[in-house]
């Protein structure tokens, strides 16, 4: 865990929305409603095909003339096509963001958005001007079962459960195609798979853009939000939980050895982290006085620093961790966890 990186105050940096999802799922409706009906956001719209063959260019078809065309529409939204190099695209457009309020990026058929994610978080001309704010995966209600089923000749992860993985927010969408039952059934799913992230339902990819666009859900912090009960233990029910992909929330009180953590997180990383779509921690270490450190990571790129509050006077020291990824033991995890506990009579500073 290397990238340290302080809790500072981003809110000068332009946000960036990631959007993954399948064909066919209404990605090309959103950006439709986004640059052509809504009138509260400005919002730049990057359509990323990362060297495919552009599939959803009949959206704005007549306005992509220009290999780097950017096309301004009626209500101040703009829409670029990327063609290539996402960083080149980004420094474009960095004298202008001021004139945005979010950046959409539209990602084509990827299933990891970890090679996003990293350019943004290490490349400094990306860094200083914009952040990741959150990663949305837009699900199509009525055929996500199926691309969840779907079996890879050699047992690997398929690309919805990954998308389902990797996301802050979930847009079921096309929800009046399918019936209740159908829909609480998904819904149990994805919250096996990812119960961490916020399912939000739409239809005809309606959706209010400020649940998924400059929330920053996507930092460090983020475990600071969520639900007490996600941590609480439910072995009894995940006895019958044959999910490729999972999630699993642990916490246990007191204070962590930073050697034994530090190795811990290593030797994990170094073994899994092609399994680890999404990992995030809440921490307290011994000879660490009241800061309070969180860390959030996407494989084996991980971000840690301390929280931008200290733990309170009355405050239960109590550490909490995140994990979702492929074949997930939480026993195993959490014992492994423990172990790094700072034990008094050991006598290890």
């Amino acid at each position: 865990i290397k990238h340290n990186m302080s809790a500072t105050d981003n809110a000068d940096l332009t946000p960036i929305t990631v959007i993954t999802g399948f064909l066919g799922a209404g990605k090309t409706t959103l950006v439709n409603y986004i640059l052509k009906e809504q009138n509260e956001w400005k919002i730049c719209v990057l359509e990323n095909e990362f060297g495919e063959v552009a599939i959803d260019d009949g959206l704005v078809a007549e306005s992509l003339d220009a290999p780097e065309d950017i096309i301004t529409m009626d209500n101040g939204c703009v829409c670029c096509s990327v063609r290539g190099d996402l960083v080149r695209t980004l420094g474009q457009l960095a004298i202008r963001r001021k004139d945005f309020d979010a950046i959409l990026l539209e990602t084509t058929g990827l299933a990891d958005p970890a090679p996003i994610v990293y350019t943004c978080q290490t490349n400094p001309k990306i860094s200083d001007n914009y952040r990741i704010d959150s990663i949305v995966c837009l699900a199509d209600c009525k055929h996500l079962g199926a691309h969840l089923d779907e079996k890879k000749p050699d047992g690997s992860v398929n690309e919805a459960l990954q998308q389902v993985a990797f996301a802050d927010k979930i847009l079921l969408n096309k929800v009046d195609l399918v019936n209740g039952e159908e829909k609480k059934a998904l819904e149990t799913r994805l919250k096996t798979i990812n119960k961490f992230a916020t399912v939000i339902e739409t239809e005809k990819s309606r959706v209010p853009l400020e649940k998924i666009m400059g929330l920053n859900s996507f930092n460090m912090e983020s475990i600071l939000n969520y639900d007490p009960g996600f941590f609480d233990e439910e072995s009894e029910k995940k006895i019958h939980n044959l999910e490729l992909v999972q999630s699993v929330g642990i916490k246990f009180e007191g204070n962590l050895h930073a050697q034994y953590f530090n190795m811990f997180m290593m030797d994990l990383l170094r073994e899994r982290a092609a399994d680890l779509y999404r990992t995030k921690g809440l921490l307290s270490f011994h000879g660490q006085g009241d800061t309070k450190f969180v860390f959030q990571g996407v494989h084996e790129q991980i971000n840690f620093g301390p929280s931008q509050k200290p733990w309170a006077k009355d405050e239960v020291r109590e550490n909490k961790f995140v994990f979702i990824g492929k074949n997930l033991d939480s026993k195993e995890l959490t014992a492994s966890l423990m172990e790094c506990l700072y034990k008094e009579d050991k006598n290890v500073a």
